[in-house]
């Protein structure tokens, strides 16, 4: 366990850390809007298109070619699971300043119970 002073800094950099990764997929989340506005777009106006599936399977042929489409699927998902992981890490070191508050405070406790103990005994 770390010292308890060092706790609050290393939680606001572990939330730091989540905010960053949560702007990075807001940012790839408005291009992947971006590509689908586009890809709609196109099956919209395609005047061989005849009816709303032949348009939905015409935006899925679009998106499907589209590498930086494809490029920012992944880079979300990538994303996703850094956040995951990001979070975890931040609970974990707000769960482990909460146990070493409480080992400080029992430890504060015992030292105030022995003292008392050393007073009754008249040491």
């Amino acid at each position: 366990m770390e010292e308890l002073s060092n706790y609050p800094t290393a939680i606001a950099e572990a939330a730091q850390r989540v905010n960053e990764i949560d702007s990075q997929l807001m940012a790839v989340q408005q291009q992947i809007e971006r590509f689908e506005g586009n890809a709609d777009r196109a099956a919209a106006f395609d005047v061989d298109l005849k009816n709303d599936a032949q348009r939905k399977a015409r935006r899925f042929e679009v998106l499907l070619v589209n590498q930086e489409y494809q490029t920012a699927m992944d880079t979300q998902m990538r994303l996703t699971g850094e956040k995951a992981n990001a979070i975890a890490q931040l609970e974990y070191l707000r769960n482990q300043f909460s146990v070493a508050k409480l080992l400080a405070r029992l430890a504060i406790a015992h030292q105030l119970t022995d003292f008392e103990l050393r007073e009754l005994v008249g040491l």
